[in-house]
């Protein structure tokens, strides 16, 4: 005979009820045990906390009984306070009824019909809710200020030679970057140089104070850098790439300039005195001579030129070495012996028939005795 869970019970006494609803506030089935025992030993005075007794009446171990008051502490449904010697808890009881009451609210009343969830298959699981499909854009294109996908392409063709005469290593990242960023609706400088029929990057090209054009610093300004890395002791091609480096900084070239200004104002003053004093050509640095920038097609000129004038070294006769001594056989069997050296030493062999050794039976042997 098979016995149920009421006829066990029976025997046992059943003094305590469980509500799932004061679960739902209190957030554990342990802190609903404790606070309703509280509840009614308590009756909203302070009690003692006795944590023998409290195992004894609830069943909750020393343990659970502290994650209880964790739980009841964190929603302010219970109170401690140590008076004396012992700790002494209090239900907050509006607070509790509060919490129930808008329990209640959101818990739908009995005999309310509920909608019914349809069910597919085993009986134990809900149906899935049926997704709603998104809507997606067949065909998907790029959207922005250009007129068809041919124009499209063209300015990203553009772009693409644009960023390697930069010097970009990545062109295809930066193309996509400005592509992404007009179509979603910002501002590319590149785009209207392209649609204006310009060089792209035209427009936010500079002209400073010290540049005769976006780019070209004045050459005397230059040259005038380059002197100085010069007399550092930097070699010419190291000193030209570090003036232009340094011209290329705004900031850098701007207080370089006012001091350039202030030279050649000073030495402007002192021609002039001279001038006055009856010098007809006053001194001015090398700085400030016209000088041509050397090209490609100069330099190659010049270099043809010596080709034919400069003597040619003769090619000196080879040497005579003389040929590699031969190991002898002592020297390989004591090499041999050695583990490490073991191979080396049968691949010298093997290159090397000329000097008349072998291995036979794991020994270097003379094959040519006489």
């Amino acid at each position: 005979m098979t016995a149920t869970l009421t006829d066990l019970l029976a025997h046992c006494p059943r003094d305590r009820t469980y509500s799932r609803q004061l679960t739902q506030v209190t957030g554990a089935v342990t802190a609903t045990v404790l606070l309703a025992w509280l509840w009614e030993q308590a009756q909203g005075d302070w009690w003692a906390n006795d944590g023998s007794a409290i195992a004894h009446q609830t069943g909750l171990s020393l343990p659970e009984q502290e994650f209880a008051r964790q739980q009841l502490r964190r929603r302010g449904l219970l109170r401690e306070q140590l008076l004396g010697d012992q700790l002494h808890f209090q239900v907050h009881t509006e607070l509790l009824a509060q919490k129930l009451q808008s329990l209640q609210q959101l818990v739908p009343k009995a005999g309310v019909e509920q909608p019914k969830v349809e069910t597919t298959g085993d009986r134990f699981f809900l149906a899935r809710r049926a997704t709603r499909p998104a809507a997606v854009t067949p065909d998907y294109q790029f959207i922005g200020p250009w007129q068809s996908a041919a124009q499209l392409e063209a300015f990203q063709r553009s772009l693409w030679q644009y960023y390697l005469q930069q010097g970009n290593s990545n062109p295809r990242e930066q193309v996509f970057y400005v592509v992404d960023g007009l179509t979603k609706g910002l501002v590319s400088p590149l785009w209207d140089d392209f649609i204006q029929g310009q060089p792209l990057g035209s427009s936010q090209q500079v002209q400073r104070d010290w540049e005769i054009a976006p780019g070209q610093p004045y050459p005397a300004f230059e040259e005038e850098r380059i002197q100085y890395y010069c007399h550092k002791g930097e070699p010419i091609e190291v000193a030209t790439a570090r003036a232009r480096a340094d011209l290329r900084q705004p900031t850098l070239a701007q207080d370089l300039w006012e001091g350039f200004l202030r030279k050649c104002d000073r030495l402007a003053d002192e021609a002039l005195k001279a001038q006055q004093q009856g010098v007809r050509s006053p001194y001015l640095p090398a700085t400030f001579a016209a000088q041509s920038a050397p090209n490609k097609q100069a330099v190659m000129a010049k270099l043809s030129q010596l080709q034919g004038s400069v003597p040619q070294l003769e090619t000196p006769p080879p040497v005579e070495t003389a040929p590699p001594s031969i190991p002898s056989l002592e020297t390989l069997q004591e090499a041999y012996a050695n583990p490490i050296g073991r191979t080396l030493i049968r691949q010298q062999i093997e290159q090397h028939p000329e000097w008349g050794y072998g291995i036979e039976n794991d020994e270097i042997i003379d094959l040519e005795p006489f």
